[in-house]
């Protein structure tokens, strides 16, 4: 595989960047023999220091550029030989280091968007064991075939959202090897079971590739469908072919069709962007893992030992070394670190069934309806709250507590963890359910979290229980009684509504104010410190604070307080006689809640820490009662006065019209056009509450060209603008 010399430095334009190519391939390898695919197959079935069946070895085979050159490192692997090996908790993995065709490589499950509410739900995924012992491959349970190309389009997609690479492949190509292991995928409907090799480490890059090979101006959607549409490909075999060779042979006539045009593309001078495109993606380097062996003092079951090696290795690389961001982080270390303990630890909690079925919960796998049977009590309601007040029940009770950070402590690779830093990692649990609807929120409510969330001194201590109710406020009277069950209830319950409706969010010192004042505090405060003042004993204001909370909150939106969907003028998402509102508290009225000239006053993150330490707020602010101010759901400044202004047509004859008449009719199609944008904007809005990737107005440069062509409409009607519109004349009297 001869490369470009890299003495004479290419340049060419991608987008609207120059880009020096060095490395590139002047020939790409042609399909191995079906001597080398049969030399490496006899080298590596029944392998000592392996532990594939036959059919993963030939997903290894049709994957690896130099199938001759994989047999060789097993032939010589005597002791450990030529294969590479990592040590992890647990089990010793082993790999073998190869060129690999990218079109044989399939995206496995990205932890970079585990945090994501996305709209295509993650595979099962379970070990194999054979005679006891872990094998190293993986089994993933899609639904259908369809779910299967949906969920690899989705990945692809998504990743090129938050990340891509495309710029260096396109100047030095995939130089860091990718981690990748055999993969059996199982369809619940009944398909032929696939054997395929899923990327576990560097999906960025595989996705990046796709990206490079769409070309310049292909966005994250493209990248992913040209993927689907390879991957997936189905070449014309004999009658009663089986899907699996369909769909081999028709990644390998994709591959013949890229070579033949690498080659028209070089004949005669110079180099053409398509080129660059091909030879940079054809192929790249990888480690296949091939061998998993269990330590003697290992304690997960051997069906979960192979998982949870190739988990540790990419928490060492992305959680110590190169980072995800922290949300994906928090995420993959809580669930890999309660796996673990639901797994090898017996607890006065319950027993390991029901662990496991806790962990089910946390991960999303079983769904806030069935919290009642998790936790074995009817009495408990199935909701997305109900579901959080149990789940961190669970997670602050004190065994649980401190052998959870030490498992979370061992996976970070970090000496200490303090309050805050465990209470980060269950944000991401915590907001599974309404992550999508409330994902406007979503930043600041983790960096609540990550300031100490609910976990305040009494919700840690050892000795409480939710009290189940489908009405919170009920739980008032008995918490001023005393009760710490229903103090603490009404503290996880409301810190969970105000955390996630961003009603409560991680202080700095530019928010504080001594009057009364929009997302000013009285005083700082750490989230923690806020709540456990709201549930503090004798606290009347705080309590109800948080009852009213709990009591009106919703998982599938947000209230009007937080909402930015009125930022672009479009309608609300409720009546406004059925507007949800978190309220502020007056004690004096029968039903606690305060009213002005009869209208309900919306809760403001004022009220939020006054109501903490009343007393403490007093000696700070202005003597003055606290904050009054009015939330008016529904008069935001938007709405029919707006469309007002515009002048009626003048009459005009039935005949040929002039250029005044076309003007009237064209400003009349102007006005559908841009209420048929409107409507797309609602539309788009509406599916954003769905999930919470794609983008809704899509990659950077989508959002760009969206951008500019809003400002050039803008500016023509600003431009254009007539007179005066008759309600601003109204408006200055």
């Amino acid at each position: 595989m001869a490369t470009a010399d890299v003495g004479k430095p290419i340049e060419i334009t991608w987008r609207r960047e120059k880009l020096i190519v060095s490395s590139l391939l002047q020939d790409l390898p042609a399909a191995p023999s079906l001597d080398d695919h049969v030399q490496m197959l006899k080298a590596a079935v029944g392998h000592r220091l392996a532990s594939l069946p036959e059919q993963s070895w030939e997903a290894v085979a049709q994957a690896c550029v130099r199938p001759d050159l994989v047999a060789l490192q097993l032939e010589q692997a005597k002791g450990a030989g030529l294969l590479l090996e990592e040590h992890v908790d647990g089990a010793t993995l082993r790999s073998v280091h190869s060129r690999v065709w990218m079109t044989e490589l399939f995206p496995g499950i990205q932890p970079r968007t585990g945090q994501e509410a996305l709209d295509v739900p993650d595979p099962q995924v379970f070990g194999v064991t054979k005679d006891g012992k872990p094998q190293a491959i993986s089994r993933y349970r899609y639904r259908d075939l369809a779910h299967f190309q949906q969920h690899m389009w989705q990945t692809i997609s998504a990743t090129l959202h938050l990340n891509s690479y495309e710029e260096s492949i396109v100047s030095r190509r995939v130089t860091r090897a990718l981690i990748a292991h055999p993969v059996v995928v199982e369809f619940e409907d009944g398909t032929d079971s696939l054997n395929v090799i899923a990327t576990r480490d560097g999906i960025t890059r595989l996705a990046s590739a796709w990206k490079v090979l769409a070309g310049p101006s292909a966005s994250p959607s493209d990248a992913a469908d040209l993927a689907v549409e390879v991957l997936f490909a189905k070449a014309n075999l004999r009658t009663g072919a089986s899907l699996p060779d369909q769909m081999t042979s028709g990644r390998a006539a994709y591959r013949d069709r890229l070579r033949e045009e690498y080659h028209q593309e070089s004949v005669g001078e110079g180099l053409s962007l398509r080129k660059v495109q091909i030879a940079q993606t054809y192929l790249m380097p990888a480690h296949l893992t091939v061998g998993v062996e269990a330590h003697v003092s290992g304690a997960l079951p051997p069906e979960d030992v192979f998982d949870d090696a190739v988990r540790s290795i990419l928490a060492s690389i992305h959680v110590e070394f190169k980072p995800w961001d922290d949300s994906a982080q928090n995420l993959e270390v809580v669930t890999r670190a309660l796996k673990l303990f639901a797994q090898t630890r017996h607890s006065a909690l319950g027993d390991q069934e029901q662990l496991r079925d806790v962990y089910s919960l946390a991960i999303g796998r079983t769904k806030e309806a069935a919290t009642p049977r998790v936790y074995g009590n009817e009495s408990i309601p199935g909701t997305p709250i109900w579901r959080a007040i149990c789940l961190l029940h669970t997670l602050t009770r004190p065994e649980f507590h401190e052998q959870l950070k030490a498992r979370a402590k061992e996976i970070k690779n970090e000496r200490r963890m303090s309050t805050k830093g465990y209470a980060s990692l269950l944000g991401p649990v915590i907001d599974y359910p309404w992550r999508a609807a409330k994902s406007s929120a979503t930043k600041p409510a983790r960096n609540a979290w990550s300031n100490g969330g609910v976990l305040c001194e009494d919700v840690l201590s050892d000795g409480w229980v939710p009290v189940p109710t489908t009405d919170f406020l009920r739980l008032v009277e008995r918490a001023l009684a005393g009760d710490l069950n229903a103090r603490c209830t009404l503290a996880v319950a409301g810190g969970v509504a105000l955390i996630a409706d961003k009603l409560l969010t991680r202080n700095v010192g530019s928010a504080v104010a001594v009057t009364p004042a929009p997302g000013k505090v009285p005083f700082r405060a750490d989230v923690s410190t806020v709540i456990g003042g709201l549930a503090r004993e004798g606290n009347e204001l705080g309590l109800w604070t948080l009852a009213h909370a709990a009591q009106r909150f919703r998982h599938d939106l947000l209230p009007r307080n937080s909402s930015s969907m009125r930022q672009l003028g479009l309608r609300g998402t409720a009546a406004e006689d059925d507007a949800y509102v978190h309220v502020a508290v007056d004690l004096t009225a029968p039903d606690r809640i305060r009213r002005e000239n009869g209208r309900e006053v919306a809760l403001t993150t004022w009220d939020v820490v006054f109501a903490s330490d009343p007393e403490r707020a007093r000696r700070l602010i202005c003597p003055v009662a606290p904050p009054q101010e009015t939330f008016s759901p529904g008069h935001d400044g938007t709405g029919d006065e707006a469309e007002t202004g515009a002048a009626a047509a003048p009459g005009s004859l039935q005949m040929e019209m002039s250029a005044g008449q076309l003007i009237v009719a064209e400003r009349k199609r102007l006005l559908e056009w841009l209420s048929g944008a409107r409507r797309s904007l609602e539309t788009l809005e509406e599916l954003g509450g769905r999930v919470s990737f794609p983008p809704l107005l899509g990659s950077p440069e989508e959002w760009l060209d969206l951008q500019q062509s809003a400002f050039e409409v803008l500016e023509f009607i600003q431009r254009n603008r007539f007179g005066e519109p008759e309600d601003d004349e109204e408006g200055q009297d």
